[in-house]
C-alpha cells in the first residue's frame, strides 16, 4: 500500500508512467470537476422534474401546477443525510471500514445517475450497504441483515441491488483514501525524531477528516492519496510536510502540497452532516413530489406496469414467431428471417430498464 501510494503521487507529480490508480475503473469512469458535477446533477434534476410533471399530468390534467418540486441542491442534501447514516448501520453490524467506504461511494455515485423522487434515498442506502458487503468480501445473509434493521423486509434490499449495479456500470472495485493513509501512516513512523505517541495522535485526527471527506464531493475530484495527504495536513502540515519531503527528496519543494488547500477547504466546508431541519423539510416535499410512477397502487404506477407487461407480451410473440418460422422451414437452428427476428425482439427488451 505504501508502494501504491507513493507511485499514485508520483504519477499526478512527476512521473509519465501510468499508475495502478489511472488504470482503474473509477479514474477513468468517476472522475469530474466541480463544474460538471453541478451540471450534471442540475441537467439530471431538470428531466426527472419534466418526466414526473407529464407523469402527474397524464394521470390528472393540471394536478402538476400546485407541486413544488426539488432542486438539485435538496436533492444533493437528502442524499447527504442518508450518507451520514450509513456509518450508524455499520456500527450497528459492526462491517470494517472497506464496507462502509465503499456503500458510501456506491450510493453518491448512484445519484449521480438517478433521481431521489424516482428512488428514495433510504432504499438505497440499505441497498448499497448490501451490496458492499458482497463487493468487499464481507458477505452477510439477506435474511439477517434485514432482520436487524426495523421496518425492513429482504425485498426492500433485493429489489434494488440489480437497479443499483447497473446505474455504477457495474464499477464495484473503489479506491479509498483511508487506505493510502494507512500507507502514509507507516511511512511517517520510519522519519527522524518521530515520536509514535505524536504520530499516533495526527493519525487519529486524520482517519476523521477522511471519514468526514466522504460527505464531500472530494473523491469525485482528486485521487484517494491527495484526500488522504490533506486530511494529514489538516491534522499536523508539518507531518504531512515532512512526508512529502521524504517521498520525493530530490524537490525542494513537492508539487504535490500546492493542491492540498482547495482539498481542505472542500473538506472542511462540506464534511459535516446538513441540518435535519432543513433536510425534513425536503423530505416532506419529496413524499408531495415523488414519481406516481414508481407508487404502488397508484393510476400512474398501474398504466406503467400495464405498458410493461405489453411489452412483454409483444416480445414473447415475436419469439414465438421466429420459432414458428424456423419449424415451417424444417431448420432446428433457425433460417435468417428467424434470426433477425429474434434479435429484434431481444433488442426491444433493452430500453424499459424502468
Amino acid at each position: 500500500m505504501t508502494a501504491a501510494t507513493s507511485s499514485e503521487l508520483q504519477a499526478s507529480s512527476t512521473s509519465p508512467q501510468q499508475s495502478l490508480y489511472e488504470g482503474s475503473t473509477q479514474y477513468c469512469h468517476w472522475r469530474f470537476s466541480p463544474e460538471e458535477l453541478a451540471r450534471m446533477r442540475y441537467t439530471l434534476n431538470e428531466a426527472a422534474v419534466s418526466a414526473i410533471r407529464n407523469a402527474f399530468e397524464a394521470d390528472s390534467p393540471g394536478s402538476s401546477t400546485s407541486i413544488s418540486f426539488l432542486t438539485s441542491e435538496e436533492e444533493h442534501l437528502l442524499v447527504k443525510l442518508y450518507v451520514g447514516k450509513i456509518p450508524q448501520l455499520c456500527g450497528h453490524f459492526r462491517f470494517p471500514e472497506e464496507v462502509e467506504a465503499t456503500a458510501v461511494s456506491y450510493m453518491k455515485r448512484f445519484y449521480l445517475k438517478n433521481t431521489v423522487m424516482d428512488w428514495h434515498p433510504k432504499n438505497v442506502m440499505l441497498t448499497a450497504l448490501f451490496l458492499a458487503t458482497k463487493t468487499t468480501n464481507h458477505p452477510i445473509s439477506l435474511e439477517s441483515y434485514a432482520a436487524h434493521i426495523p421496518r425492513t423486509v429482504p425485498s426492500d434490499v433485493l429489489d434494488l441491488e440489480f437497479l443499483v449495479a447497473q446505474s455504477l456500470g457495474f464499477d464495484f472495485a473503489v479506491w479509498h483514501p483511508h487506505r493510502a493513509l494507512w500507507g502514509m501512516w507507516l511511512d511517517v513512523q520510519t522519519l527522524p525524531d518521530a515520536s509514535i505517541e505524536e504520530l499516533s495522535r495526527a493519525y487519529e485526527a486524520a482517519v476523521g477528516h477522511v471519514r468526514a471527506a466522504r460527505l464531500s464531493d472530494a473523491e469525485f475530484i482528486y485521487t484517494p492519496s491527495q484526500i488522504a495527504l490533506a486530511c494529514l495536513s489538516i491534522a499536523s502540515p508539518t507531518l504531512a510536510s515532512a512526508w512529502a519531503h521524504a517521498k520525493f527528496p530530490s524537490m525542494p519543494h513537492p508539487p504535490v502540497l500546492d493542491i492540498l488547500d482547495p482539498i481542505k477547504t472542500l473538506i472542511l466546508r462540506d464534511g459535516s452532516p446538513p441540518d435535519v431541519e432543513a433536510v425534513r423539510e425536503v423530505d416532506r416535499r419529496l413524499r408531495l413530489c415523488k414519481n406516481p410512477e414508481k407508487i404502488p397502487g397508484s393510476s400512474a404506477y398501474v398504466k406503467k406496469q400495464q405498458e410493461k407487461e405489453r411489452k412483454a407480451d409483444e416480445k414473447r410473440m415475436r419469439k414465438a414467431e421466429a420459432a414458428r418460422i424456423a419449424m415451417e422451414e424444417g431448420d432446428p437452428f433457425g433460417s435468417e428471417l428467424a434470426k433477425k427476428a429474434a434479435a429484434a425482439a431481444e433488442l426491444d427488451d433493452d430500453d424499459d430498464d424502468d
